[in-house]
């Protein structure tokens, strides 16, 4: 019967509801789209691919950081070693000085210079008085911080022949 034809006494109408649908509408309902399918196929594998090459890198860059901060601890460690033996090579190396080329090389230790100054009774203060200085270079002298120039090592060594008497004398005079 044409669909839209008038339906004549004892005719009954054809049940739509129970009918099977053409076959080109159940292919579509229960197949999915290709073209979805595809995409979700590349979108998964393309993700797959990146998380891969990612975890290399991230693996990679763990272990360049680990290696940068291993680097960073020895060069600390070397930078302080070298501070240790700068100031032990400063302490322990002679000074040298020569008056006007021809007179003995002087050498000083800021040990034996404090030993000096406490051998004679003298103050820091006193000290720095009887050789011209400041009270500070005296200070600094004895604490290995720092060295006495040339000038200063001839009355350092003047001092070694100097008695209790002879320096009280210089300080009064």
């Amino acid at each position: 019967m044409p669909v839209g034809a008038p339906i004549e006494a004892g005719e009954t109408q054809p049940d739509t509801k129970n009918a099977a649908p053409p076959a080109h509408e159940s292919q579509s309902h229960n197949m999915p789209n290709i073209a979805s399918v595809l995409k979700s196929e590349i979108a998964r594998v393309a993700r797959k691919e990146v998380r891969a090459e990612t975890q290399a890198l991230k693996k990679s860059n763990a272990q360049y950081r680990a290696q940068i901060a291993q680097l960073r601890r020895r060069l600390d460690a070397l930078e302080r070693q070298l501070k240790v033996v700068g100031k032990a090579t400063s302490r322990s190396a002679p000074v040298s000085a020569k008056s006007e080329g021809d007179g003995p090389t002087r050498r000083f230790s800021a040990k034996r210079f404090a030993a000096q100054r406490q051998r004679l009774g003298l103050s820091a203060a006193a000290l720095a008085k009887i050789l011209g200085v400041s009270q500070l270079s005296v200070y600094k002298w004895e604490s290995g911080k720092a060295r006495p120039r040339a000038r200063q090592l001839e009355g350092i060594a003047a001092l070694r022949s100097m008695g209790k008497r002879e320096a009280a004398a210089r300080l009064a005079g």
